[in-house]
């Protein structure tokens, strides 16, 4: 396993950029390059609620014997919505941003995988050089500058924090997490960075760094990883004294909470919130809850929904939906064991997930309390109605705007309450929906 994965890097790199992209990511389809649809405004489908190719995804699945756990685990019906919007390209010319955080002035700091921090004006016309003051990047594969976030304090102590991949020596990387104090101005730079997170142990991989940062309610910050997609990786995580496969949660200077499910247990990292993930690219908190939900990439089919609770096992690789991209069943092929978490809802074939909200803005009322998920390989945008802990049903958007093979890397929503989207393309854009004028 491990040698075929090395190998479709290397061949992926051998054949250029193209395949690359669509290699690199589970789920990814075999297409051609993403070419960037023009600037400026463009409309959301046409008709209300996004237009006639607004339909779920009917491919078979990928595992037509595997059975949900419950009744609508997955292919919940589709639930079309009335509204009608715009997508606006608000920015172009990134190099496959992938993370973003508003500031409170409407501005934007947009991460590039390659290891640039920019700010962005709210309008998108000015872009700064990148942010100095940033350690090194490994920016290999789906490594490099992933994402950022400000600290709940902002206003008051100017501190950022952003994840990336970590080089180590000799090929060695690891998910890492920094913060430094954000100096303004027309050369804008960090002070005083302190790496305050080291996933652990280091492997020789590319792939699968998850690297989503979410402030908790109670100001402990949550950082989401993967499992390194090689078979090294993938057995950690279920190994409670590696950091491979798992949520982390830390205080804003690096400690450990002390109500961490697993503090003072021998054989155990504190640092640890859950575990058994595959690959988390999306996570945020619930409305009114308050928990962590995140969405995780599977292999082929398995891409699912969880709330990520505290000291539970999210059953990663001993139980998983859907099959290896090789074909056959995935560990021992069972997709239920006790004492492992059910998704609350799983997608096969894959939409390859990346970022995510819970839609609260007020420019689209009938939107509130939906999830909003980026599609990479799926290249649309999927929103998810949600009632309690169940999704009950699921719509495709943005489907209109192919052939532009835009992958959805980041979805925000911004203190305007437009969605903001980020494409993780080479030519990378920030789109947002806005209403239908």
């Amino acid at each position: 396993m491990m040698n075929r994965v090395v190998l479709a890097v290397a061949v992926a790199f051998a054949l250029g950029s193209t395949l690359y992209v669509a290699a690199q990511q589970p789920g990814a389809p075999p297409a051609g390059a993403p070419a960037g649809a023009p600037p400026g405004g463009r409309r959301g489908g046409g008709p209300p609620g996004g237009g006639p190719e607004n339909g779920l995804n009917t491919r078979p699945p990928n595992a037509p014997d595997q059975k949900p756990a419950f009744t609508g685990q997955t292919r919940a019906p589709e639930q079309k919505t009335s509204v009608a919007f715009e997508v606006v390209t608000v920015a172009e010319g990134l190099v496959n941003p992938w993370g973003m955080a508003f500031l409170p002035d409407g501005r934007m700091l947009v991460t590039e995988r390659p290891g640039r921090l920019r700010v962005i004006s709210a309008d998108g016309k000015q872009m700064s050089e990148p942010v100095a003051g940033l350690p090194m990047v490994d920016a290999r594969g789906q490594g490099g500058l992933l994402d950022v976030a400000l600290d709940p304090s902002f206003q008051k102590n100017q501190l950022i924090y952003w994840s990336y991949a970590e080089p180590r020596d000799g090929g060695m990387n690891n998910t890492a997490v920094a913060r430094g104090k954000f100096v303004d101005g027309a050369a804008p730079k960090v002070e005083n960075v302190q790496v305050i997170f080291h996933q652990a142990p280091s492997l020789n991989s590319p792939l699968h760094f998850g690297g989503r940062l979410v402030f908790g309610r109670d100001g402990t910050l949550f950082v989401t990883m993967g499992d390194r997609s090689i078979t090294e990786g993938r057995m950690q995580a279920q190994n409670m004294d590696s950091l491979i496969g798992k949520i982390a949660r830390i205080n804003t200077d690096g400690s450990i909470p002390k109500d961490n499910p697993f503090v003072g247990k021998d054989g155990v990292r504190p640092e640890i919130w859950s575990y058994g993930h595959r690959n988390v690219q999306a996570a945020t908190l619930h409305p009114q809850t308050g928990e962590l939900w995140e969405v995780e990439h599977g292999t082929r089919g398995g891409d699912e929904v969880n709330v990520a609770r505290k000291g539970k096992d999210y059953g990663w690789p001993t139980i998983a939906y859907g099959i290896e991209y090789q074909g056959p069943p995935i560990t021992g092929g069972i997709q239920q064991k006790d004492g492992m978490e059910q998704p609350r809802y799983y997608w096969d074939p894959n939409i390859a997930p990346s970022g995510m909200i819970f839609y609260t803005g007020k420019l689209f009322p009938a939107w509130q309390n939906s999830m909003f998920i980026g599609g990479l390989g799926s290249t649309n945008l999927v929103r998810l109605a949600v009632k309690g802990d169940q999704i009950v049903g699921e719509e495709r958007l943005l489907q209109d705007l192919q052939p532009s093979r835009d992958r959805y890397r980041d979805v925000r929503q911004g203190p305007d309450g437009a969605i903001y989207l980020l494409t993780d393309n080479a030519k990378g854009r920030i789109l947002k929906l806005v209403p239908k004028s």
